[in-house]
């Protein structure tokens, strides 16, 4: 995959990604709040390192948000940037269950090297609709979260989307976490293209879609993106 005009392959933009540094590496996570209505501790803003140098605080609209409870955004974020294989021919189509990072253990008073611990399988935001939609105990007949099932996940789109949604935001509609997004056909710089995303661009060709981030547990605090819509389109 590879974009006429851009500086550079997917590839190499994804290699870049996948190892860049997350500010507070090696702290302690902030623990999880209980309840996604409480003062959400857990979602405190994450910074990415060189060479990108961008800070991410979207998820103040709960509206969005789909993680809570157990869920930590900073663990799974590290986690599936670091299962992304750039070498793939279609990144975005690659899935499989993502761990977190195996980290080399720090060696012993005698100089031994510590027993290395089995890496923590981690469970992804519900951000790619071929996971949410699918993912509530209507849908399979059984809850997932209950039994501590670990499944697919498409590493690529849950930590992009993770980043993309700090600039290009769907826009709300009359329902809650029912949103609405463009998209389009022809090369834009991105200060307009997060405009036209949510169809604030006039005199651009745009297929607007609609989805929603629904509850997928009987708790109503873990939520996904479901499939989208096409609605019509705009011009």
């Amino acid at each position: 995959m590879r974009c006429r005009d851009a500086a550079a392959s997917l590839g190499t933009l994804l290699s870049s990604f996948k190892t860049c540094g997350l500010l507070g590496d090696g702290q302690p996570a902030s623990k999880e709040s209980a309840d996604d209505d409480d003062e959400d501790t857990k979602a405190q803003p994450l910074e990415i390192g060189d060479p990108f140098n961008l800070r991410l605080d979207w998820w103040s609209d709960k509206g969005l948000k789909t993680w809570a409870g157990s869920m930590n955004a900073r663990t799974i974020f590290v986690a599936m940037k670091g299962a992304i294989d750039e070498k793939c021919d279609d990144p975005f189509a690659q899935g499989g269950v993502v761990a977190d990072p195996v980290r080399q253990q720090p060696t012993g008073s005698t100089g031994k090297s510590r027993k290395a611990t089995k890496p923590k399988k981690r469970e992804p935001y519900y951000f790619d609709a071929r996971r949410g939609g699918s993912a509530t105990a209507r849908d399979i007949g059984f809850m997932p979260d209950a039994l501590k099932m670990t499944t697919e996940a498409f590493p690529a789109v849950e930590a992009l989307c993770l980043v993309g949604l700090q600039r290009f935001r769907p826009a709300p509609t009359d329902t809650p976490r029912v949103f609405d997004y463009c998209t389009w056909s022809v090369p834009l710089p991105p200060a307009l293209a997060a405009v036209a995303v949510c169809g604030r661009l006039p005199g651009v060709d745009a297929v607007r879609y609609r989805f929603e981030n629904a509850f997928r547990t009987d708790q109503r605090k873990h939520k996904g993106f479901m499939p989208a819509t096409r609605i019509g389109e705009e011009r």
